[in-house]
C-alpha cells in the first residue's frame, strides 16, 4: 500500500489535489501533467479532474498568464463554460499564474455545482458572462469564490474578550482576522413580520502578531465564555478582479426566503475589484431573493471601485409572524467584514425607483465606507461599528443602520423617508455618534411627506438582546433640507421622527428602557419650505435632549440658539 502513491505519480506524471469552497462543500480538484493534451474531465464525485501537457505549462508559465480558451472555453454564449473557467483557475492557483478571459468572448454559465476558486489576479477585461439561475443545482454555489491560500486555524488559549480590549494575550503566525462566538447569548433578537429569536453573539476584530488589537475596529462586546474561534493570517499582498460583464438570468422559483448565492464571494483580504458590471434581465411576477452577487464576508481590506451593479426586484412572501413582507434581496451583501470600501460605484437601477429593493445589505461589519456612490441604499441589519458616506447620492431606501461607534455622512444627498433611519426591528440603536455634514436631504425622493432626520421606533417592551441606545451626541452641520413639497399641515421638519407615540407622559413604563440622544449641535441648517426645524412631534420623549443651533439655523425655539 505505501507503494501505491509513487506508482501513482509515475503514471501521471504529477498529481496534486487542491481543496476550495463551493457553497459550503468541498470542492476537489485533480491536477496531472502528462504528455496527453490540455484538457479536464469530471469524475464520479463531481471532482474536476485536469490535464495539462507539459509543453503547454511551460508555456503557460513563461507567459505569466493562462486564458479561459487554454482550457476549452467556448465564449460562444451557448456552451456552458464552467468547468473550463475553474479548470483554468485551478491550474493558475497551483502556478502562481494570472488569469485573462479572452476579451469579446461571452461565456455562458448554466446550473452546474460548479464554483472557480481565485486565488490569482484576473482579467475579466471586456468579456461578458451570462449565469443562467432559470435552473441550478445547487443555488448557494457562488461562480467565483476569491479565496485565501492561508489556512484559518483556533488560537489556544482566549477564553474571554472584553469590549474595546486592546490586547489578547497570544502570539499569532501574522496578522489575522479573528472571528469569534459565545453562542450562549443571543443578540438581534428581531422585532417585527421578520422576528426571530435571535444570533450568537458574534464579533470580528483584527490583531497582530503580538496580539494587539486593531482599535479602529475594537471588539464590540464582553466574551466571558467562548464557544467558537478561529483565525485567518491575512494575505499580505492584493489580489486584483478587473473587468467583465456579468448578466443574470434570474431565477423563477417560488417567492419564499430560499437565498441564491450565484455571483463572486470574497473571502481573501486584500483585495481590489474594479470595472466589474453586473445587469440581470428575467425578472418576472414571482423569484427566490439574492444574497448578493458580490458577497464579502470573513475578510479585511477589501475595495471595489468604478463597478455597476444592478437592483433586484421586490417580491413578496409569509414572513416569520404570518404576515405578508418583502424580502430583502441584495446585489451586495456584506458579512462579518472590516474596513470595505465602495468608491465611484452605480446601479443601472432609478435609486429612487422603489420596486427594487435596496441595492445592499450587511452583518457583523466594521468601518464600512461609500464614497463618489449612487445606490438606493446604505444598510446595516445586525450591526455596523463605525461607517462613512462621503460624495454619494442615496435614493429611495436612504440610510437605514444600527450600530457603535461614529457615523459620518459628508457631502451627500440623501433621499429616504429619513436621513438615517435607525432599524426598528433591531431596536433603533447607535451607540456613538452621528456627523452628517454639508448634505442636501430630500425626504421621500421628494414625495409629499413630513420630514424626519433622525427615524426609528422603540416601545421599550421588546428585548432585542441588548440596550438600545441613541445616538449620544449629533452634530449637524450644512444641511439644507429640500422640503418644497409638503403636506398642507406641514409644521417643519423634525431632528426626531415619533419614535414612541405613547411615551407622552410620566406614566409610560419601558420594560427595556432607551437610552435618549443627550445633545445635538445644528449648524447652517436650512429648508427650502422656509419652517423652521423643530425638535419632533414628540417633545415629551426628547425633552432632555439639548439643542444647540446657530444663528442661520431656522429652529422653533429661539432659547437654545448659540451665543
Amino acid at each position: 500500500m505505501r507503494h501505491f502513491f509513487p506508482i501513482l505519480l509515475l503514471i501521471s506524471g504529477c498529481l496534486i489535489v487542491a481543496s476550495g469552497q463551493t457553497g459550503g462543500l468541498a470542492d476537489n480538484v485533480i491536477i496531472t501533467y502528462s504528455k496527453n493534451k490540455t484538457s479536464f474531465s469530471t469524475g464520479g464525485k463531481g471532482e474536476l479532474i485536469i490535464n495539462v501537457a507539459p509543453a503547454d505549462a511551460r508555456k503557460f508559465k513563461s507567459n505569466g498568464v493562462v486564458r479561459y480558451s487554454d482550457f476549452g472555453a467556448k465564449g460562444d454564449g451557448k456552451t456552458d463554460d464552467i468547468d473550463a473557467i475553474a479548470a483554468t483557475h485551478a491550474f493558475a492557483n497551483r502556478e502562481g499564474l494570472r488569469v485573462k478571459a479572452d476579451n469579446g468572448a461571452t461565456y455562458y454559465i448554466g446550473g452546474k455545482n460548479r464554483t472557480a476558486v481565485i486565488r490569482t489576479d484576473t482579467d475579466f477585461g471586456t468579456a461578458s458572462f451570462i449565469i443562467d439561475d432559470t435552473e441550478v443545482e445547487n443555488r448557494n454555489a457562488n461562480i467565483f469564490l476569491v479565496s485565501s491560500g492561508q489556512r484559518s486555524f483556533k488560537p489556544e488559549g482566549i477564553a474571554s474578550l472584553r469590549k474595546n480590549q486592546e490586547k489578547i494575550n497570544v502570539s499569532l503566525p501574522a496578522t489575522c482576522i479573528i472571528t469569534v462566538t459565545n453562542s450562549k447569548i443571543k443578540r438581534y433578537i428581531r422585532f417585527g413580520p421578520n422576528q426571530n429569536d435571535g444570533s450568537a453573539q458574534t464579533d470580528i476584530f483584527i490583531a497582530d502578531r503580538a496580539g494587539n488589537v486593531d482599535m479602529n475596529a475594537p471588539i464590540i462586546w464582553d466574551f466571558d465564555q467562548i464557544t467558537d474561534i478561529n483565525a485567518l493570517p491575512i494575505d499580505e499582498t492584493t489580489l486584483t478582479i478587473t473587468g467583465g460583464h456579468f448578466t443574470t438570468i434570474a431565477n423563477r422559483a417560488e417567492s419564499k426566503y430560499n437565498y441564491y448565492g450565484r455571483g463572486i464571494a470574497i473571502r481573501r483580504s486584500n483585495v481590489i475589484v474594479t470595472g466589474l458590471e453586473h445587469r440581470i434581465t428575467g425578472e418576472g411576477d414571482h423569484g427566490a431573493p439574492y444574497g448578493g452577487f458580490l458577497n464579502i464576508g470573513d475578510c479585511a481590506y477589501v475595495t471595489v471601485r468604478n463597478c455597476v451593479l444592478t437592483g433586484h426586484k421586490t417580491y413578496e412572501t409569509i414572513g416569520s409572524a404570518g404576515v405578508t413582507v418583502s424580502m430583502g434581496t441584495y446585489d451586495i451583501s456584506l458579512n462579518r467584514a472590516t474596513n470595505v470600501s465602495f468608491v465611484k460605484c452605480s446601479q443601472t437601477n432609478d435609486i429612487n425607483d422603489s420596486r427594487y429593493w435596496g441595492i445592499m445589505g450587511s452583518n457583523y461589519c466594521k468601518n464600512l465606507a461609500l464614497d463618489s456612490c449612487t445606490f438606493s441604499r446604505f444598510d446595516a441589519h445586525m450591526g455596523v461599528a463605525n461607517a462613512t458616506i462621503r460624495n454619494s447620492a442615496l435614493g429611495h431606501q436612504g440610510i437605514n443602520a444600527i450600530g457603535t461607534g461614529t457615523f459620518l455622512v459628508e457631502n451627500s444627498t440623501i433621499n429616504g423617508r429619513s436621513l438615517i433611519n435607525l432599524r426598528s426591528d433591531y431596536g433603533s440603536t447607535w451607540q456613538g455618534e452621528f456627523i452628517i455634514r454639508n448634505c442636501t436631504f430630500v425626504p421621500a425622493g421628494g414625495r409629499s411627506v413630513t420630514a424626519n432626520i433622525i427615524g426609528g421606533s422603540y416601545s421599550g417592551q421588546h428585548n432585542f438582546g441588548y440596550t438600545c441606545y441613541m445616538p449620544e451626541k449629533i452634530i449637524i452641520e450644512n444641511l439644507r433640507i429640500d422640503d418644497s413639497n409638503h403636506p398642507a399641515d406641514y409644521k417643519g421638519p423634525a431632528i426626531f421622527a415619533n419614535i414612541n407615540p405613547k411615551m407622552v407622559d410620566d406614566f409610560y413604563r419601558e420594560e427595556f428602557p432607551y437610552v435618549i440622544t443627550r445633545e445635538v449641535i445644528l449648524r447652517n441648517v436650512t429648508t427650502a419650505s422656509g419652517k423652521p426645524l423643530r425638535l419632533s412631534d414628540n417633545p415629551y420623549m426628547f425633552r432632555n435632549v439639548k439643542v444647540v443651533a446657530d444663528q442661520k439655523t431656522l429652529y422653533e425655539d429661539k432659547s437654545v440658539q448659540e451665543k
